[in-house]
Protein backbone atom coordinates (compact mmCIF):
# COMPACT_ATOMS: atom_id res chain seq x y z
CA UNK A 1 0.00 0.00 0.00
CA UNK A 2 1.19 3.46 -0.71
CA UNK A 3 1.79 5.86 2.14
CA UNK A 4 -0.76 8.35 0.86
CA UNK A 5 -3.52 5.73 0.74
CA UNK A 6 -2.59 4.55 4.26
CA UNK A 7 -2.57 8.12 5.53
CA UNK A 8 -5.94 8.99 4.00
CA UNK A 9 -7.61 5.78 5.21
CA UNK A 10 -6.19 6.30 8.68
CA UNK A 11 -7.27 9.96 8.79
CA UNK A 12 -10.86 9.29 7.71
CA UNK A 13 -11.21 6.21 9.91
CA UNK A 14 -9.96 8.06 13.00
CA UNK A 15 -12.13 11.06 12.17
CA UNK A 16 -15.40 9.14 11.68
CA UNK A 17 -14.93 5.89 13.64
CA UNK A 18 -12.51 6.99 16.32
CA UNK A 19 -10.04 4.20 15.68
CA UNK A 20 -7.32 3.06 13.31
CA UNK A 21 -8.37 0.34 10.82
CA UNK A 22 -7.30 -3.10 12.00
CA UNK A 23 -5.34 -3.96 8.87
CA UNK A 24 -3.33 -0.72 9.04
CA UNK A 25 -2.64 -1.13 12.77
CA UNK A 26 -1.43 -4.67 12.11
CA UNK A 27 0.66 -3.48 9.11
CA UNK A 28 2.58 -1.07 11.32
CA UNK A 29 2.85 -3.51 14.23
CA UNK A 30 0.53 -1.72 16.64
CA UNK A 31 -1.39 -4.93 17.29
CA UNK A 32 -0.22 -8.49 17.25
CA UNK A 33 -1.95 -10.85 14.85
CA UNK A 34 -4.52 -12.97 16.61
CA UNK A 35 -3.42 -16.55 16.98
CA UNK A 36 -6.02 -19.03 15.89
CA UNK A 37 -6.88 -21.44 18.65
CA UNK A 38 -7.28 -24.98 17.44
CA UNK A 39 -10.84 -26.20 17.64
CA UNK A 40 -11.42 -28.70 20.42
CA UNK A 41 -11.83 -32.23 19.14
CA UNK A 42 -15.46 -33.28 18.83
CA UNK A 43 -16.70 -35.63 21.53
CA UNK A 44 -16.73 -39.24 20.42
CA UNK A 45 -19.97 -40.27 18.80
CA UNK A 46 -22.32 -42.32 20.96
CA UNK A 47 -22.39 -45.92 19.75
CA UNK A 48 -25.32 -48.30 20.39
CA UNK A 49 -22.99 -50.61 22.34
CA UNK A 50 -22.19 -47.76 24.77
CA UNK A 51 -25.59 -48.15 26.46
CA UNK A 52 -25.10 -51.89 26.85
CA UNK A 53 -21.63 -51.39 28.32
CA UNK A 54 -23.05 -48.72 30.65
CA UNK A 55 -25.78 -51.08 31.90
CA UNK A 56 -23.21 -53.85 32.47
CA UNK A 57 -21.03 -51.34 34.33
CA UNK A 58 -23.93 -50.30 36.55
CA UNK A 59 -24.81 -53.94 37.31
CA UNK A 60 -21.14 -54.63 38.08
CA UNK A 61 -20.87 -51.58 40.32
CA UNK A 62 -24.07 -52.22 42.27
CA UNK A 63 -24.33 -56.04 42.29
CA UNK A 64 -20.94 -57.40 41.12
CA UNK A 65 -22.82 -59.27 38.38
CA UNK A 66 -19.90 -59.55 35.95
CA UNK A 67 -17.61 -60.88 38.70
CA UNK A 68 -20.19 -63.56 39.52
CA UNK A 69 -20.80 -64.57 35.90
CA UNK A 70 -17.09 -64.86 35.09
CA UNK A 71 -16.14 -66.73 38.27
CA UNK A 72 -15.87 -70.53 38.25
CA UNK A 73 -18.38 -71.55 40.93
CA UNK A 74 -17.98 -75.32 40.54
CA UNK A 75 -15.83 -75.52 43.70
CA UNK A 76 -18.56 -74.02 45.90
CA UNK A 77 -21.49 -75.88 47.47
CA UNK A 78 -25.05 -75.16 46.42
CA UNK A 79 -25.68 -73.50 49.80
CA UNK A 80 -22.73 -71.13 49.30
CA UNK A 81 -23.83 -70.25 45.76
CA UNK A 82 -27.44 -69.77 46.90
CA UNK A 83 -26.41 -67.40 49.70
CA UNK A 84 -24.27 -65.33 47.32
CA UNK A 85 -26.94 -65.24 44.62
CA UNK A 86 -29.66 -64.06 47.03
CA UNK A 87 -27.71 -60.91 47.93
CA UNK A 88 -26.59 -60.30 44.35
CA UNK A 89 -30.15 -60.75 43.01
CA UNK A 90 -31.53 -58.19 45.48
CA UNK A 91 -28.86 -55.65 44.51
CA UNK A 92 -29.24 -56.27 40.75
CA UNK A 93 -33.03 -56.03 41.00
CA UNK A 94 -32.86 -52.69 42.83
CA UNK A 95 -30.35 -51.42 40.27
CA UNK A 96 -32.52 -52.50 37.33
CA UNK A 97 -35.63 -50.91 38.86
CA UNK A 98 -33.72 -47.65 39.39
CA UNK A 99 -32.76 -47.21 35.72
CA UNK A 100 -35.23 -49.26 33.63
CA UNK A 101 -39.02 -49.43 33.76
CA UNK A 102 -40.32 -52.81 32.53
CA UNK A 103 -43.79 -54.16 31.89
CA UNK A 104 -44.97 -57.66 30.96
CA UNK A 105 -45.76 -58.37 27.30
CA UNK A 106 -48.82 -60.37 28.36
CA UNK A 107 -50.15 -59.42 31.77
CA UNK A 108 -51.52 -62.79 32.76
CA UNK A 109 -50.95 -65.71 35.13
CA UNK A 110 -48.26 -68.11 34.00
CA UNK A 111 -49.72 -71.60 33.49
CA UNK A 112 -53.14 -70.26 32.45
CA UNK A 113 -54.65 -70.35 28.94
CA UNK A 114 -54.49 -67.05 27.06
CA UNK A 115 -56.16 -66.02 23.81
CA UNK A 116 -53.92 -64.07 21.47
CA UNK A 117 -54.77 -60.89 19.69
CA UNK A 118 -53.46 -60.91 16.10
CA UNK A 119 -51.56 -57.68 16.84
CA UNK A 120 -49.69 -59.42 19.70
CA UNK A 121 -48.27 -62.20 17.49
CA UNK A 122 -45.12 -60.16 16.78
CA UNK A 123 -44.24 -60.03 20.50
CA UNK A 124 -44.88 -63.72 21.23
CA UNK A 125 -42.58 -66.72 20.82
CA UNK A 126 -44.48 -69.96 20.31
CA UNK A 127 -43.02 -73.08 21.97
CA UNK A 128 -44.11 -76.70 22.05
CA UNK A 129 -46.20 -78.35 19.31
CA UNK A 130 -46.54 -75.32 17.02
CA UNK A 131 -48.53 -75.94 13.82
CA UNK A 132 -47.11 -74.73 10.53
CA UNK A 133 -48.94 -71.99 8.69
CA UNK A 134 -51.17 -69.55 10.55
CA UNK A 135 -50.23 -68.69 14.13
CA UNK A 136 -52.27 -70.37 16.89
CA UNK A 137 -55.17 -68.47 18.45
CA UNK A 138 -53.92 -69.09 21.98
CA UNK A 139 -52.08 -71.40 24.35
CA UNK A 140 -50.70 -71.89 27.85
CA UNK A 141 -48.71 -68.88 29.06
CA UNK A 142 -45.27 -70.14 30.06
CA UNK A 143 -43.53 -66.75 30.40
CA UNK A 144 -45.11 -63.30 30.42
CA UNK A 145 -42.18 -61.70 28.55
CA UNK A 146 -40.81 -58.23 29.20
CA UNK A 147 -41.07 -54.95 27.38
CA UNK A 148 -38.99 -51.88 28.15
CA UNK A 149 -41.22 -48.89 28.89
CA UNK A 150 -38.55 -46.37 29.83
CA UNK A 151 -34.77 -46.23 30.28
CA UNK A 152 -33.11 -43.46 32.30
CA UNK A 153 -29.36 -44.07 32.38
CA UNK A 154 -26.98 -41.49 33.85
CA UNK A 155 -25.31 -39.14 31.37
CA UNK A 156 -21.96 -40.41 30.06
CA UNK A 157 -19.11 -37.90 30.27
CA UNK A 158 -17.40 -37.27 26.90
CA UNK A 159 -14.05 -37.94 28.59
CA UNK A 160 -15.16 -41.27 30.06
CA UNK A 161 -13.69 -44.46 28.60
CA UNK A 162 -16.82 -46.12 27.29
CA UNK A 163 -15.20 -49.56 27.24
CA UNK A 164 -14.49 -49.51 30.99
CA UNK A 165 -17.02 -51.62 32.93
CA UNK A 166 -15.35 -51.22 36.30
CA UNK A 167 -11.98 -49.75 37.23
CA UNK A 168 -9.39 -51.95 38.84
CA UNK A 169 -9.30 -51.51 42.61
CA UNK A 170 -6.01 -51.19 44.48
CA UNK A 171 -5.94 -51.06 48.25
CA UNK A 172 -3.20 -48.90 49.70
CA UNK A 173 -1.91 -49.92 53.10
Amino acid sequence: MSRIVLALRSFWSILFQGQLPADIAQHFGYVKPAKEKPAPPPPPAFQPADGAVQVLGILQRDARLVDFLLEDISAYTDDQVGAAVRTMQEQARACLQRYVQLSPVIDGVEGAFVKLDLAAVESVKFVGNVPSGAPPKGGILRHRGWRVEKVELPQISPRQDRTLLAPAEIEVE
